[in-house]
């Protein structure tokens, strides 16, 4: 097809090694596939060139004849189809899909007509709790399942499918093109390889019906939404017999109103009087399971947090609990009584100054002693001229 370089067409060294060489063609089978470059004449050579520069330098001994004599030393397997194994495309399945089947090296599946069936997506929403218990829950799945009536051939009661005449069964035409054997679908079956005459009644000729099927799944303690679950074989079943696709469960945790998730661990803010958190004291703390009690320590500052270890949530993996972080509020009442009012009225009086310093990065790390103590307001001042 070529006389260009082999390692220039791959743009490898000589001495590439074996990974190398593969690396360097799925580089180019990528970004010359003619599904990204349809109707691209140029793209689609350099798609060939690369097959064929990767088909002698992956062969141990083709690649010795080339690096000894060149072209010639591989005419009869470079030039034609003489001495081509196929096979050696056999890691590029997941770039060359169907297209393998251009150049006769694709996988069994498209020549057999037997395909998987598509994969099914499930989104589902649980609450909180469930997500932080596990629970198990009940899917109505609709699905394409074989047709009962013709047993998933698609033929009538009494018929089968017939061999197609144009491909003798084998689903593809063949025809030499150069160094490559192309293989296009038969345009008469769909690379079936068989032709229904009689088309079942129930199902049209498809094989498949739609059902709709009951699952029990069981949601693991910890999931977190857009997690998801795989059922194998649960999605739809291939047409013709084919293995049936999966089912994947993609989860979707609502909102608590109290608890913020951030992984494993938990968030919560809770509003405390200011003499506890000035004097100190104990107080309650929900967590998922059961209250507990957390000691405040005198002159606790307000959105100071403290970590209740293991309280989280669970480990979805089974690793253990995350940790619940408590946050605390100074929680100011709306309305006081009489006695309250006069109380903290009281209190206000002892106060020297009712705007205290802002702490900064300097004062918040310096001792009483060496912090500066002149008003806030004149620093101000000082700062703005």
């Amino acid at each position: 097809m070529t006389t260009r370089d082999y390692y220039e067409t791959l743009a490898v060294p000589r001495t590439a090694d074996e990974a190398t060489i593969k690396s360097a063609y799925r580089k180019m089978a990528l970004k010359y596939h003619p599904d990204r470059n349809p109707n691209d004449k140029t793209a689609e050579e350099r798609f060939k060139e690369a097959a064929e520069a990767y088909a002698v330098l992956a062969d141990p001994e083709k690649r010795s004849r080339y690096d000894r004599f060149g072209h010639a030393g591989v005419g009869g397997s470079a030039g034609g189809s003489a001495g081509f194994d196929p096979t050696i495309f056999a890691p590029f399945d997941d770039i060359l899909g169907g297209l393998g089947d251009l150049f006769g090296f694709g996988g069994g599946t498209r020549r057999s007509g037997v395909r998987r069936g598509a994969d099914l997506r499930y989104d589902l929403e649980i609450p909180f709790e469930e997500a932080a218990t596990g629970t198990e829950t009940t899917l109505l799945i609709p699905r394409e399942e074989p047709c009962e009536t013709c047993g998933g051939s698609g033929a009538a009661p009494g018929t089968t499918p017939q061999t197609c005449s144009h491909c003798r069964g084998r689903g593809q035409i063949r025809f030499q093109q150069g160094f490559f054997t192309v293989a296009r679908t038969c345009p008469h079956c769909g690379g079936v390889g068989r032709v229904i005459t009689h088309p079942c009644q129930t199902c049209h000729g498809t094989g498949r019906v739609t059902r709709e099927r009951k699952l029990t799944v069981k949601i693991p303690a910890g999931i977190a939404t857009a997690q998801r679950l795989r059922l194998s074989g649960e999605g739809e079943h291939g047409p013709r017999g084919g293995p049936p696709g999966d089912l994947y469960v993609v989860v979707h945790v609502s909102d608590h109103p109290f608890f913020h998730r951030e992984g494993d661990d938990l968030l919560c803010d809770l509003p405390v009087t200011y003499p506890t958190l000035a004097l100190g004291g104990e107080i309650e703390v929900p967590t998922l399971t059961e209250p507990t009690t957390i000691q405040i320590p005198k002159g606790t500052q307000p959105d100071t947090r403290f970590r209740l270890r293991g309280k989280g949530m669970p480990n979805v993996g089974g690793r253990g609990h995350g940790d619940l972080y408590v946050g605390v509020k100074v929680a100011v009442p709306r309305t006081l009584s009489r006695e309250q009012k006069t109380l903290i009225e009281t209190l206000d009086a002892t106060m020297p100054q009712r705007v205290l310093d802002p702490l900064t990065p300097d004062t918040a790390d310096a001792d009483d002693d060496t912090a500066e103590d002149r008003p806030f307001f004149e620093r101000v001042k000082d700062i703005f001229g």
